[in-house]
């Protein structure tokens, strides 16, 4: 019996090293992409004088840090490194603030397009790079203010007690959150969200789809656009769904063998937490006409330039 547990130990570990190996190598490779689409859309002036180019830098930016936040987080808990809890607070606070930035950015990326298909003689003079850097501010603003609101609600509980002791297990939100209240705030803050981001999502897909059937638009834009918004609600449901990463996790531990909880574990990682970061740079990357030569000439520099540094 011992030796078949040893055996079992053995093969765990084996996993867990595997684990961060691969979620490491792909994090990189999409950090490495990520920050390419970054420096390309700083590149040209265009760039920085284009709305939807200025909020799709302000996704990037936020998915990018959240891609490096998260690979930190799973390989705290794939190492079984405990915390101490303002530490983790800090840590999930950062989580949190990145998790709202990325859908709300979306809703306002949406409704660029919804502007610029239904009222394109409009367009320029209400999509303007004032009031887009205005509507990038709001965003962070609500970001900030909810994490400040669970901040508050965490404080209710003792927290001076807490300063010096170490968590009994990793840094996850559902083991910082101690107090009902907090969690119940949580949850119904990230319901509002869904129902407002999805509602901002229809309203603009019906709107772009019923300019599209008309005789007097430019179909072309007008479908590009619809597509565009499809991807949109696909990334929204993605980003939506890792703030239930950790309960589904937790579910599946209680139901499978520790072993195969390794590779379900990284398999559910890898496509809700770390491809949907990685979404944008792939979407815009290839599809817009603008980005994509600039993209691919840096891409090719980059990759020129690396066995050099």
């Amino acid at each position: 019996v011992t030796n078949r547990n040893l055996e079992e130990q053995n093969q765990l570990f084996l996993e867990i090293v595997f684990s961060c190996i691969v979620t490491t190598l792909t994090c990189c490779v999409f950090l490495f992409i990520n920050a390419t689409m970054l420096f390309t859309l700083r590149s040209k002036p265009v760039f920085g004088q284009t709305s939807r180019y200025i909020l799709l830098y302000n996704l990037l930016f936020a998915d990018t840090l959240q891609m490096a936040q998260s690979q930190l987080m799973f390989l705290l808990s794939a190492c079984r490194i405990t915390l101490l809890y303002p530490i983790c607070g800090v840590l999930v606070s950062l989580a949190t603030l990145l998790t709202l930035i990325s859908p709300l950015t979306l809703v306002a990326m949406s409704l660029e397009r919804y502007v610029a298909v239904c009222y394109p003689l409009r367009h320029a003079t209400i999509i303007t790079v004032r009031n887009t850097a205005l509507a990038v501010c709001v965003v962070w603003t609500l970001s900030l203010l909810n994490v400040l609101i669970e901040v508050v609600l965490m404080l209710r509980v003792r927290f001076q007690d807490l300063l010096h002791l170490q968590m009994e297990y990793s840094c996850n939100k559902e083991k910082l959150t101690l107090d009902p209240i907090s969690d119940l705030y949580a949850k119904a803050f990230s319901y509002f969200l869904f129902v407002l981001a999805a509602g901002a999502f229809i309203f603009s897909y019906i709107g772009v789809t019923v300019v599209a059937q008309s005789a007097s638009t430019d179909k072309a834009s007008a479908e590009k656009a619809r597509k565009t918004l499809v991807l949109h609600l696909v990334q929204l449901g993605l980003s939506v769904s890792s703030t239930i990463h950790n309960p589904i996790f937790v579910f599946i531990y209680k139901t499978v063998d520790s072993v195969i909880v390794v590779r379900i574990r990284v398999v559910i990682y890898l496509c809700i937490i770390i491809l949907p970061r990685c979404l944008s740079s792939f979407i815009y990357g290839l599809r817009d006409r603008t980005i994509r030569p600039v993209l691919m000439l840096n891409l090719r520099c980059q990759w020129k330039c690396q066995p050099f540094l």
